[in-house]
């Protein structure tokens, strides 16, 4: 009887491996999503482009139907998806060095699914200025492990009118 639940024992321990290494590769992501974040907070240029595995990946917003019908009053040929090289992260993070005011992205209900290899982020976001939400929505991201840590390879999100706060 010993040897069966001995034997039983050793096989199981293979099955237990996948689980520890997937958990270590979330902590990783876990700490590119914190650093994605901490970063934008300090206006710190060099380690937010560091997260990226080019500087030509996929930087994508679509704009939700309240937001796209309050850009179109401005300008009426505006699209709910706007395709422009000149966005993407670098232009990104040197808008927000360059203003002088407070700038927080927050990030609620992250989900991370992983191989180890592979990984998608996705959450819910409010983006804030001086306090003061100006877009919220939906964001998803995909990040590939490089061997030498985890970089992000695409970054898509929804934009919404950020809520109003009481004055």
């Amino acid at each position: 009887m010993k040897s069966i639940i001995l034997a039983a024992t050793l096989l199981s321990l293979p099955a237990l491996a996948p689980a520890a290494s997937n958990a270590a590769a979330v902590r990783d992501v876990e700490a590119v999503v914190e650093a994605f974040r901490t970063s934008i907070i300090d206006k710190d240029k060099a380690r937010f482009v560091a997260l990226f595995l080019h500087d030509r990946i996929t930087w994508q917003s679509v704009d939700g139907d309240d937001f796209v019908q309050r850009r179109r009053l401005k300008n009426p040929k505006a699209r709910k998806v706007e395709v422009e090289a000149r966005y993407n992260p670098q232009s990104f993070i040197d808008g927000i060095v360059s203003d002088q005011a407070r700038t927080e992205e927050t990030f609620r209900n992250v989900k991370i699914e992983t191989d180890g290899d592979v990984a998608s982020v996705w959450f819910d976001y409010a983006f804030l200025q001086d306090g003061r939400e100006t877009n919220r929505g939906k964001e998803a991201w995909q990040l590939v492990n490089t061997g030498e840590g985890w970089k992000i390879v695409a970054v898509v999100w929804s934009m919404n009118a950020g809520r109003k706060t009481a004055k």
